[in-house]
């Protein structure tokens, strides 16, 4: 018989929302169950956002196969999240690219901050560092990165973030006006100062909050 988790990727896979081995496998390793609420635990493989509080919520779990994806991660690389949330996004990429990569992953609320860097040492994911920072500046100390992603929506693309790309990086986040829908932009740097826009979709984020996002209400 199989396992919720099993179910869940399987109907994944059926959805067309997991293309790749390396991301199926990151999705099946990782215990998604660690990384939420305990209220909300028996809810772990159903396929949808759930709140973790402060207004936060993790991603239903096609939104981050969709993202893994979308990211073409590769083992060895360094890549830069905005919104670590509980971590569990942090945890798929970080399995995806392996001991030889690492990711950092800043995130503005403290509590939330503190909750994924426990989450994730507790699961063993040592490939990733976990900051108390504004995400939309960016972290300028490890930059250029292969790899940017958002996990909260921002009025446009913080430019930090595009000049912390590597050129031939791929930057991924959501774009929006408000937080009830956006269009999830994809950009390639194709040189020192040129980049390639993609929109992949419409999406539904919370806010990116932040210096060169959304201001604090």
């Amino acid at each position: 018989m199989k396992s919720k988790k099993e179910e869940l990727v399987e109907r994944l896979l059926n959805y067309g929302y997991l293309k790749s081995e390396k991301v199926k496998k990151a999705i099946l390793k990782v215990p998604r169950e660690e990384f939420i609420p305990l209220e909300n635990k028996q809810y772990a493989y159903i396929d949808q956002p759930l709140p973790i509080g402060k207004g936060q919520t993790i991603s239903a779990p096609h939104m981050v196969a969709m993202i893994c994806e979308k990211l073409d991660l590769k083992e060895g690389m360094k890549v830069l999240e905005i919104g670590s949330g509980f971590g569990y996004n942090a945890a798929v990429v970080a399995e995806i690219i392996g001991s030889d990569g690492h990711l950092f992953t800043t995130e503005r609320i403290e509590y939330l901050a503190k909750t994924a860097e426990e989450n994730l040492k507790r699961t063993g994911y040592n490939n990733v560092t976990v900051l108390h920072i504004d995400g939309t500046r960016g972290y300028p100390e490890e930059a250029p990165y292969d790899r940017v992603y958002g996990t909260a929506s921002a009025p446009k693309i913080p430019e930090p973030l595009k000049e912390q790309l590597k050129v031939g990086g791929r930057l991924l986040t959501p774009v929006g006006s408000d937080n009830t829908f956006q269009e999830l932009i994809c950009l390639i740097r194709v040189s020192e100062n040129e980049f390639k826009s993609y929109n992949l979709g419409g999406v539904v984020f919370v806010p990116m909050i932040g210096e060169h996002g959304w201001p604090e209400t």
